[in-house]
């Protein structure tokens, strides 16, 4: 059985910092895409990062410079560092694994996060 499981959402203030972890199961996690989606209130979804098998990243341009994702195939799991997080940062985070071949492709339920003073 395939699992996304996402933790470490939270309430945060500005300026603050979260790391978002996702641990995969039921599935080759070296074969796969890794990447972080988030989807405000009455937004629709969007792209944070992505991370190659390799581990080449990319970052929404939002989010450059302030996030950094990471994965370690040892603990079959992803990392969202999220620094000097904004109000506008606020969302629902999903992990999202996608095989760059077949497209066979898994969510996770999402994790809060929530920037506020």
């Amino acid at each position: 059985q395939v699992q996304l499981v996402e933790s470490g959402g939270g309430l945060v203030h500005p300026g603050g910092s979260l790391r978002l972890s996702c641990a995969a199961s039921g599935f080759t996690f070296s074969s796969y895409w890794m990447y972080w989606v988030r989807q405000a209130p009455g937004e629709q979804r969007e792209l944070v990062a992505s991370i190659r098998r390799g581990g080449t990243a990319d970052y929404a341009e939002s989010v450059r410079g302030r996030f950094t994702i990471s994965r370690d195939s040892a603990k079959n799991t992803v990392y969202l560092q999220m620094n000097s997080l904004k109000p506008e940062d606020t969302a629902v985070y999903y992990c999202y694994a996608r095989h760059p071949s077949s497209g066979y492709d898994y969510w996770g339920q999402g994790t809060q996060v929530t920037v506020s003073s």
